[in-house]
C-alpha cells in the first residue's frame, strides 16, 4: 500500500489503487474476502497506515456473452412499455467491460426488466462515463432502440450537461475539433487531425474567479467529448483524473464535475417530444455551495 494513501479507509484506498474496478465491485470483493491485507481479510472501514501488502484475488469473470442479472437500486425517472429514463449516479459503470464484468447498469437493467435480455446491449442507446452522473435513456424493445438510435444519428436527441471547469472561460463558445484515440495512451481520447468530427457548445452560468459553472450541449456524441474539448480550450473539468493534468488551479473533488442534467427525445412509439431533468447530485451541490462561500 503506498504511504501516500495513509489515513484513508481501506475501501477508499482500493479505489485509488485499482481504478479499473468500480467502487461497488471492490466493496463486494472486500465483503466476500477476496481482498487480503498482510495475508488476512480486512474490513472496508479500517484505515490504512501505508506500507501494507495488499492481495486482490477477484473471482473468475462471468461469461461475457451472458451477463448476470443483478438486483440494484435504480433511480428511475420515467418508464413505460418502450423506454426507461434513469438518473445514473456517479461511480456506476454503464456496460460491462475490462475490469468491470458485472455490477454495471446493464446488469441492474436485466434484473429490473428481464425482457431486456432480448434487446441488444439490454436496450442501452447511449452511455455516460463511470464518474459522470445524470440521465440515460434505455429502450425496452428492439423497435424502440432502433428509433432512438436513428434520432441520435440525426442529432435530434438534445443533451444538456452542467460542468464545473478550472479557470475563467469566455462567456460562451463553440468548440469544433475532431476527436480520436490518443496513440500514446489508448484509454484516452484527444483532439487529433483525422479524428471524428465533434462539436460542443457552452455558456457560462456562474463564475467563482478560479472556476466557473457552465452548461454544455452536444451536437455530436464522441467518447469523452466534453472532457476532451474543455481540456483543449485549457479549461478542464474540476476533478477529472485523466484530462486535468498540468492545470494551475486545483479544486479537490473526487470525480470529474460533470452532470447530464437534461435529456430530450421523441418518444419512439408515440412521437411525442419528451423532456427530462435530473437535479444536481449532493456532491456537486456541496462543492458549488463551498465555492460560493469562498467567492
Amino acid at each position: 500500500m503506498p504511504r501516500a494513501l495513509a489515513g484513508l479507509r481501506l475501501d477508499q484506498a482500493l479505489v485509488r489503487l485499482f481504478p479499473q474496478y468500480s467502487r461497488n465491485r471492490l466493496q463486494a470483493w472486500l465483503r466476500a474476502g477476496h481482498v487480503r491485507v498482510e495475508g488476512a481479510p480486512a474490513r472496508a472501514s479500517v484505515p490504512v497506515a501505508g506500507g501494507e501488502r495488499i492481495a486482490l484475488a477477484p473471482p473468475p469473470a462471468p461469461d461475457a456473452a451472458h451477463p448476470p442479472a443483478q438486483k440494484m437500486r435504480l433511480r428511475i425517472v420515467y418508464e413505460d412499455d418502450d423506454v426507461i429514463v434513469i438518473d445514473k449516479p456517479a461511480g456506476l459503470v454503464v456496460h460491462p467491460g475490462a475490469g468491470n464484468p458485472e455490477g454495471t447498469l446493464l446488469n441492474a437493467l436485466l434484473a429490473h426488466a428481464p425482457g431486456l435480455r432480448a434487446v441488444p446491449r439490454a436496450g442501452i442507446v447511449h452511455r455516460l462515463d463511470k464518474d459522470t452522473s445524470g440521465l440515460v435513456v434505455v429502450a425496452k424493445n428492439v423497435a424502440a432502440q432502433a428509433r432512438l438510435a436513428a434520432q441520435l444519428a440525426a442529432r435530434s436527441v438534445r443533451r444538456r450537461y452542467l460542468a464545473l471547469v478550472e479557470g475563467d472561460p469566455p462567456a460562451a463558445g463553440t468548440i469544433e475539433a475532431p476527436i480520436g484515440r490518443d496513440r500514446r495512451a489508448r484509454t484516452r481520447m484527444t483532439v487529433a487531425q483525422g479524428g471524428k468530427p465533434a462539436l460542443t457548445r457552452y455558456r457560462v452560468l456562474e463564475r467563482f474567479g478560479h472556476a466557473a459553472l457552465i452548461e454544455c450541449t452536444l451536437e455530436t456524441g464522441r467518447t469523452h467529448q466534453i472532457r476532451v474539448h474543455l481540456q483543449h480550450i485549457r479549461h478542464p473539468l474540476v476533478g477529472d483524473p485523466v484530462y486535468r493534468r498540468g492545470t494551475r488551479h486545483r479544486i479537490p473533488f473526487a470525480r470529474q464535475a460533470l452532470h447530464a442534467e437534461t435529456l430530450e427525445f421523441d418518444h419512439p412509439a408515440s412521437g411525442r417530444r419528451m423532456r427530462f431533468r435530473a437535479p444536481l447530485p449532493a456532491d456537486l451541490k456541496r462543492l458549488l455551495a463551498q465555492l460560493r462561500r469562498d467567492a
